[in-house]
């Protein structure tokens, strides 16, 4: 994902490991102003102020982006003390001039060309203390004599950095998607997942590398997850949970530099995502009618929630019913299929075919197993798509007929390549709850 400003911060203040230390949850705003009022001084240039307000907004929003702390179990997003970020003082003094820079600039940072993610930002006050970064005192030397705040960051950052605009958000998520990634998903969660493992394996060889960066969960991409488990002391399940997202998430942060100040980076390409981050009313296509065909199934076995047509286009039966199951489920009430939406989607979906009525049970294969399936998969729910897809067969002979073992071999994946191709969908052999309904429908 792309950064973005958040509308609060969480800060502890204390160390990281002061379990007796409170957090306490700001808006960003307030916190930068706190920040540069505890840190600088009003009185100074104001191109010195300036330079060091986009040094401080650039190294929280690292912080935050890169889910520093989260990501090694904690609940905070950044600590108080200058020993680990930057001091903040609980209810201290904020300065007018500085409190009037900040409101004009809160949303911009700092980047690295080339580079997505806020700039690691690392600065002290060049006089008790030196580091690598910005020199606080040494900015006013610098914009005494002229210098801009751009000028003065490059002095301090190098030539190749830009100050960036960001978008200002009223709730920031966490990374993790709300429900462990299992082999058969399909989401944009699997493919970060995927991005991340294989660059993390250049550093670790034990760890397969060259898995596809394509948002499916299939069994190349669970062995590599079971082995990056395995090599980082976790259960190996071959599910990431949230442990094992946050460790992925930490060590890819770590092999990447991206908490450090002359880090690798983050490609443009790299955070550019291939699903939708939400569907709602204009939206069309695929991904559409999988919410339909979801929706669909649990109306018709919850007469709370109105069936509705496979049209492949979000109109207002479709964002009626997800309101409906939003209302039913204690989802905020928008008609979008957002995370939470779409896991609760899930949840409910699975939940049913789990508990089937008894009249239904002989019908249990005519619904989508829940999973996606494709070559390398075994199972019970293979051996019903083979069955269904002989069933095809039998009425159209173009089909052909599988051996029925439960092993989605070369043969089940022609198959399914070929009713895909003959049917509008991408012939991918990625069996999911369009093409498992298609097959259904063709063999009826």
């Amino acid at each position: 994902m792309e950064p973005a400003i958040p509308e609060y911060i969480t800060v502890h203040l204390g160390a990281p490991d002061d379990a007796s230390a409170r957090n306490i949850r700001v808006p960003f705003t307030d916190y930068i102003k706190n920040v540069a009022s505890s840190e600088i001084y009003p009185d100074w240039p104001e191109s010195a102020i300036r330079a060091n307000i986009y040094a401080q907004i650039s190294y929280a929003l690292n912080r935050i982006y890169t889910e520093w702390y989260r990501s090694r179990g904690y609940d905070f997003d950044i600590t108080n003390t200058t020993q680990f970020d930057q001091k903040y003082t609980e209810n201290g003094e904020v300065f007018d001039k500085i409190s009037g820079i900040v409101d004009q600039i809160f949303d911009n940072y700092v980047v690295r060309q080339g580079s997505v993610e806020p700039l690691f930002a690392q600065f002290c006050d060049g006089v008790t203390t030196m580091c690598p970064g910005l020199s606080q005192w040494g900015t006013v030397s610098l914009a005494e004599q002229g210098y801009t705040p751009y000028q003065i960051l490059q002095h301090y950052y190098g030539d190749n950095i830009n100050i960036q605009k960001a978008p200002v958000v009223f709730a920031t998520l966490p990374s993790y998607p709300g429900r462990p990634l299992k082999l058969g998903d399909r989401q944009e969660d699997v493919r970060v997942i995927q991005i991340q493992l294989n660059r993390i394996a250049q550093n670790y060889p034990a760890i397969t590398t060259g898995l596809q960066e394509d948002g499916f969960f299939d069994t190349e991409t669970r062995d590599a997850v079971t082995k990056f488990q395995e090599v980082f002391n976790i259960a190996p399940s071959g599910e990431v949970d949230e442990t094992t997202w946050y460790t992925i998430k930490r060590i890819y942060t770590g092999v990447k530099g991206l908490g450090d100040l002359f880090g690798e980076g983050l490609t443009l390409e790299e955070v550019s995502r291939i699903f939708e981050r939400a569907l709602g009313p204009g939206d069309s296509g695929n991904r559409v009618r999988v919410i339909q065909y979801y929706l669909g199934v649990i109306g018709f076995f919850d007469e709370n929630i109105p069936q509705i047509s496979i049209t492949g286009v979000y109109d207002r039966e479709t964002q009626n019913a997800v309101r409906q199951f939003q209302e039913q489920n204690g989802i905020a009430v928008d008609g979008i299929i957002g995370r939470d939406t779409w896991n609760a989607i899930v949840a409910r979906y699975n939940e049913i075919l789990s508990s089937l009525p008894e009249q239904y049970k002989p019908y249990r294969g005519e619904i989508f197993p829940g999973r996606n399936l494709a070559e390398g998969m075994t199972g019970e729910d293979v051996r019903m798509l083979q069955e269904l897809i002989n069933k095809a067969a039998a009425k159209y002979p173009s089909i052909p007929v599988l051996a029925v073992d439960g092993i989605f071999g070369p043969a089940t994946d022609a198959a399914v390549r070929f009713i895909q191709q003959n049917n509008g969908y991408d012939a991918d052999g990625i069996v999911g709850p369009l093409t498992w309904n298609t097959i259904v429908l063709l063999g009826r």
